[in-house]
């Protein structure tokens, strides 16, 4: 979830109530969820406060909404990949914006995409009570997804990090927030910029509920989608990362005995 200044994204993970109890029975014998992964977006108004105080040009708000536009093409494209694709939905939507114009322009064949799009907010669409804002600031960690909810992922597309951002939207709207498990199953990796982050792209974030949702299992999932460049690795990784210069030492310090014995051999 990035923080930025031009376009921002939510994304919500919820279920459609049956038509009828016949129709519920039906589905839960066939195992199937009216699954629905909704991609969303933060209105203008999230964006200034996000670019208050910051110097910029005409040029940033199309630089920013182009890479969401990218990160948006990534997850639909991961979408149609997954054992068990989710339903999209675009909301703020609205001809005329930065990141619908770079969708359309980016995106080839974007008018094709199987996604709902709308100008409607997220907030119009859902029950406040079903939805819960994905935040990195969250105290509440996600456990499970529950079919019965919606899940918002925001976040805005930038290099820099608003600290609490989407946490204080998310209250301001009086939302749930919870955030993905990364410190409960990963941990810090040692680098040479001691850079470790939270945040994640939006299609990133996908990646990580989709795997979760067709595994079942959070390490597999935060694998797929936390890239070892946020500085988090699994505790099986660091481990390797931790004994692979032992090792490399020791496959060194054998070298030279062999090279020893060679020359003992050789005077001989």
């Amino acid at each position: 979830m990035e923080a930025g200044v031009a376009a921002g994204t939510e994304l919500a993970v919820g279920t459609e109530p049956a038509a009828s109890e016949a129709e519920a029975v039906a589905e839960a014998e066939a195992a199937v969820v009216a699954e629905a992964l909704r991609l969303l977006r933060i209105e203008p108004s999230a964006a200034g406060d996000a670019s208050a105080g910051r110097a910029g040009d005409a040029a940033e708000p199309c630089s920013e909404s182009g890479r969401l536009a990218s990160q948006i093409r990534r997850l639909y494209g991961a979408n149609r990949r997954a054992a068990r694709p989710f339903w999209l939905c675009l909301t703020g939507f609205a001809a005329g914006t930065p990141i619908y114009e770079q969708c359309f322009r980016m995106n080839d064949g974007f008018a094709g995409y199987l996604m709902d799009t709308t100008p409607e907010s997220y907030l119009d669409l859902f029950p406040l009570e079903a939805i819960v804002y994905l935040t990195p600031d969250s105290e509440n960690v996600l456990e499970d997804i529950d079919p019965s909810k919606v899940y918002v992922l925001g976040g805005l597309v930038d290099e820099s990090i608003h600290k609490e951002l989407t946490l204080r939207r998310a209250r301001e709207q009086h939302l749930q927030t919870a955030r993905l498990p990364i410190r409960e199953y990963m941990v810090r990796a040692p680098n040479a910029r001691n850079y470790h982050s939270e945040t994640l792209a939006i299609n990133q974030v996908f990646d990580v509920l989709s795997t979760f949702y067709e595994t079942r299992s959070w390490p597999a999932a935060l694998r797929a989608g936390v890239s070892s460049g946020k500085g988090y690795v699994l505790p099986d990784t660091a481990h390797q990362a931790e004994t692979a210069p032992s090792t490399t030492a020791a496959q060194g310090n054998a070298l030279l005995h062999g090279e020893e014995l060679h020359r003992q051999e050789a005077s001989a």
